[in-house]
């Protein structure tokens, strides 16, 4: 019987009620549109690292889309490359092309896991980079209209970690839409526009600047990047390495928080602040975790524990069940509310499973 624990990173999650892998968009589209003539509950699943599934499982079809293409649409000295990625590739493979090729624009999203179906999803984003700055169109079928979209940057609405894509699983008033757990749109394939350099784009993060001997700022050989943020990745268990149980998560459990000028004045003066959109400031829900007394490790010896690489992520020791997990996570939550006031707002999808209550 096959498991959400099976096709997910956390490793944790119930059985399902069927399995299938699509290898072709039109297997795919066949698949999604039999499932809501049906209505049969639907999961379209990618590499599974972005989801929190419950111990009940999903009594629905779970739709793996197969499809690993990248085809260069165009490629001209002005405009730069535009390449087509369907929508199961894995993203990794696609930062990888980019640097062997010498197109910029994705490099400091290196060793993120899971598809480029979920990347426009998600709004991805590391190290100072994420795919809203470098995505031109997603195609998607709607499930809507029953039909296929073509979607442009601005249709697209994207923000801190969130897209309209994402939106879709929601109402209005917060309640779970009619298309979940997958989004109105199931994305077919996404197009990039990139541009040819051997260097970097400006380098944004201290950290990464640091780790590549330069300042904020300046650009890099675009391998050494990848290098490098390959490197800080993997020293914080943000690389999927099977042996290694820091790397059983779905990496960060938490978006860092974005505050208004009063809710930031309310936080100590060391507390990291950065600017953002509309006017907000972004701080660091790892310092908050940790300034909450949620050291790495903590959790140890239980089944599940923060990583003791790095704060942000709850992971799977072996044999932890949602439940565990998602005590943790309230625990966690709870914590930083307690001394800050700030409240941490779950990055993955929670499918079956809720951090209320």
């Amino acid at each position: 019987m096959t498991t959400l624990a099976d096709l997910t990173t956390l490793r944790v999650g119930g059985p399902i009620g069927r399995l299938t892998e699509t290898s072709s968009e039109k297997a795919l589209i066949a698949a999604v549109s039999e499932a809501d003539a049906a209505r049969e509950p639907l999961l379209v699943l990618g590499g599974g690292s972005n989801l929190v599934a419950g111990d009940a499982g999903f009594a629905g079809l779970v739709v793996r889309d197969t499809r690993a293409e990248i085809t260069v649409t165009d490629a001209s000295a002005c405009a730069g490359t535009s390449l087509t990625v369907t929508a199961g590739t894995p993203w990794d493979d696609v930062v990888a092309r980019a640097v062997d090729e010498g197109w910029v624009g994705v490099e400091t999203l290196s060793g993120i896991p899971g598809s480029t179906g979920a990347t426009p999803v998600q709004n991805v984003g590391a190290y100072g980079q994420e795919v809203a700055q470098s995505i031109a169109l997603v195609r998607t079928w709607d499930r809507g209209e029953a039909r296929i979209r073509t979607m442009s940057l601005v249709d697209l609405h994207f923000s801190y970690r969130d897209s309209v894509l994402k939106r879709s699983l929601r109402t209005s008033d917060g309640a779970l839409s009619e298309f979940a757990p997958t989004p109105r749109h199931v994305v077919l394939d996404v197009t990039f526009q990139l541009r040819f350099g051997a260097l970097s784009d400006p380098i944004r993060y201290p950290e990464l600047a640091r780790t590549l001997g330069i300042e904020v700022g300046e650009r890099a050989p675009l391998g050494d990047v990848r290098a490098a943020v390959l490197a800080l990745r993997g020293g914080k268990g943000m690389v999927l390495d099977p042996a290694d149980h820091d790397t059983w998560s779905v990496g960060s459990f938490f978006t860092n928080p974005m505050l208004t000028a009063d809710a930031a004045a309310g936080l100590p003066a060391e507390a990291p602040r950065f600017p953002a959109d509309d006017g907000l400031i972004k701080t660091s829900a790892a310092w908050l975790i940790e300034q909450a007394g949620f050291g790495r490790g903590y959790g140890l010896p239980g089944p599940a524990a923060l990583s003791t690489k790095h704060t942000l992520a709850i992971t799977n020791r072996g044999g932890a069940t949602s439940a565990d997990v998602l005590a943790l996570a309230r625990a966690v939550r709870g914590g930083v509310r307690s001394a800050f006031g700030v409240e941490l707002v779950p990055e993955p999808l929670l499918l079956g499973c809720t951090l209320d209550g």
